[in-house]
């Protein structure tokens, strides 16, 4: 026990140092966690076989995070994805399949061998690449969806494969032990420590066991967790909560182990299942910390798999083989891509975003090893090669993020629209802000160039009957093509704050004399702004969040009026103090450093104080 708690301060301690400085580097939490498992990696004589133990623990993490995303899907939505699962994941599974064989067998692997190989490989870590996804807001792009209906499609066929793994004996291969090549993962693929439960049984027992285990997740799923929660609600014990939400999953997992299924596709199945209840947010919040902590612990313990004496054994030869396995999977992807018209930054996305292998190599290597389909000697360069997949994919994303405003743009040009018309209102970005501005401008009878560089926003916009051209409101010429040099009013509302900047400061420059209403992200963009030269400043969330603050009083006993009064006062003080701290901020210095800046807000936010009550105490308000 003690070693155990020793080895789980020893990984959550470099976990503490790693990651936070990993997110603040721009790297993204996987590498961070995947660092830190190379860090551990020289100390393992120190935490002893307990490794073992915290990579099982870790890999719950995993079950946890596919029970998250079925939460998110209704069975609908799942249905409607299926010609992406058998379409697109069908078919990157057979041709990376098949081409990683073939690359194999020239390599003088046996057939049997190397069509286990291929299978390997033909698996992406769905941990890494959907955690890299959320954390970047890319799950709900057309890249991202078609990366996560690969990757169930890879889960899925993980059955099938450890099924077919068994038939593949190399002809006379005799591992005398077998090896996970430092990494767990027999958890996660129920195979090697299924309890023989289905030792014995006919093919069609086993089948019917399998579909039993299916149905009681289904119908247990949608009967029985309403009366579950409403009898832990009368307890009022909130860990209760929590308590009934890791039984689901944990239970759900031991049950697929049972029947020599993946405890990751049980846990999603139950999410899928459990979609439509009215508890599913209550089921993702009890969740997600254990989620977090626990992926980020997978990660660790895949960066403290990496076998470094086998790689330094031979680094041109392990190198090239992860780039070369990277390389077969990027081009089927790509090809996929072309296939099924992924266009564009989506194509990219697509592309680099699934071309590692995946924990799950981990459990067919081991299992392949004590089948005697692969040697042992063979299996610790597999797994070597999976884990530095694994190690690269962030990076991949990296580069994703760095080209493809370059890269992508030069390829993608589209022609900026000709402007055939200029109005002495110009509205550059017509997002969810702008578009409120120009149909409350235009339902009023005055006419608005309407300007923005996402093309599908504005093909959007015309279908609905209103004009708007396509082009980059930062650039110049687009501007005074727009009018710049003869409008009244500029009312920039792009989301991305520095653009905003960059156009209020070129239009004051060219146009000392025009009205310049920006909106601002927050207080620090809307000082931004105001020294860039824009005459009034709207932050996006300030009048919304007024309204709802009124309501509140409203609700609290105020009257309508008195309520109302309130929320001017508010608006008209708020409006001075940030013209009076807008003299004292300085871009050089963090607002939490500036003295100035600090002591002058306090004495505002008192006077704001004083004000509104004040007027509460009024004999008119009292009325």
């Amino acid at each position: 026990m003690d070693s155990f708690l020793f080895a789980s301060t020893l990984y959550l301690l470099v976990a503490c140092i790693a990651v936070p400085l990993a997110v603040r580097l721009g790297l993204g939490s996987v590498l961070g966690y995947l660092t830190a498992g190379i860090m551990i990696a020289p100390l393992e004589g120190l935490v002893g076989s307990e490794t073992q133990s915290l990579q099982h623990f870790a890999e719950f993490g995993v079950v946890m995070m596919l029970f998250l995303i079925g939460l998110e899907l209704e069975p609908r939505s799942l249905w409607n994805m299926r010609h992406r699962l058998l379409g697109l994941g069908g078919l990157q599974v057979g041709l990376t399949t098949v081409l990683v064989s073939g690359a194999a067998m020239l390599m003088a692997v046996p057939w049997q061998g190397a069509l286990a190989i291929g299978l390997i490989f033909a698996l992406s870590s769905t941990a890494i690449v959907l955690q890299t996804l959320t954390e970047k807001n890319l799950m709900q792009t057309n890249g991202g969806r078609s990366s996560f209906s690969v990757l169930l499609t890879q889960d899925i066929a993980v059955i099938p494969m450890l099924a077919l793994v068994p038939l593949l004996t190399w002809p006379g291969l005799n591992n005398r032990a077998a090896t996970d090549g430092g990494h767990g993962g027999e958890d996660l693929g129920a195979a090697s420590d299924v309890m023989h439960m289905l030792d014995g049984l006919p093919g069609w027992g086993v089948t019917l066991v399998t579909l039993g285990a299916i149905i009681l997740i289904v119908i247990g799923g949608h009967y029985t967790t309403r009366p579950v929660f409403r009898y832990v609600h009368r307890a009022h014990m909130r860990e209760m909560y929590t308590a009934v939400a890791l039984l689901i999953v944990v239970g759900v997992a031991a049950l697929m182990v049972l029947v020599g299924l993946s405890p990751a596709l049980g846990a999603f199945l139950a999410g899928v299942v459990l979609a439509n209840s009215e508890f599913r947010h209550e089921l993702a919040a009890d969740i997600e910390p254990f989620k977090g902590l626990l992926l980020g612990l997978f990660f660790i313990t895949v960066g403290a798999g990496i076998n470094f004496d086998v790689l330094m054994g031979a680094p041109l030869v392990i190198l090239g083989l992860t780039l070369g396995v990277m390389a077969i999977k990027a081009g089927v992807l790509f090809a996929l891509a072309l296939l099924f018209k992924i266009k564009g930054r989506d194509r990219m996305l697509f592309t680099l975003g699934l071309a590692q292998a995946g924990e799950f190599g981990f459990v067919l290597t081991s299992f392949s090893v004590q089948n005697n389909v692969l040697p042992t000697e063979m299996s610790e360069t597999i797994l070597l090669v999976v884990a530095l997949s694994m190690l690269l994919t962030p990076l991949l994303f990296i580069a994703y993020d760095k080209l493809q405003h370059r890269f992508l743009e030069q390829r993608e040009h589209v022609p900026q629209d000709d402007i055939d018309e200029q109005q002495p209102i110009i509205i550059a970005g017509v997002g969810r802000f702008g578009q409120v501005v120009n149909r409350l401008l235009q339902s009023s009878g005055f006419q608005t160039t309407v300007l923005d560089h996402d093309l599908p926003l504005i093909q959007l916009m015309r279908r609905f009957g209103f004009k708007g051209y396509f082009g980059d409101p930062t650039r110049p010429e687009m501007l005074h093509a727009a009018g710049l040099s003869e409008a009244k009013v500029l009312v920039v509302a792009v989301d991305d704050p520095k653009a905003a900047t960059k156009i209020v400061k070129f239009a004051r420059r060219e146009r000392p004399d025009l009205t310049i209403i920006g909106r601002a992200r927050d207080r620090v963009h809307m000082f931004e702004l105001y020294q860039a030269g824009a005459d009034k400043i709207v932050r996006e969330m300030f009048d919304s969040s007024l309204r709802a603050g009124r309501y509140v009083l409203e609700e609290m006993g105020l009257t309508d009026h008195e309520a109302h009064e309130q929320e001017v006062a508010f608006f008209r003080m708020d409006r001075h103090a940030m013209l009076d701290l807008a003299e004292l901020w300085d871009p050089d210095i963090p607002v939490s450093e500036n003295e100035a800046y600090l002591e002058r807000a306090k004495e505002l936010n008192r006077d704001l104080e004083i004000e509104l009550l004040s007027n509460l105490s009024k004999p008119e308000a009292a009325e």
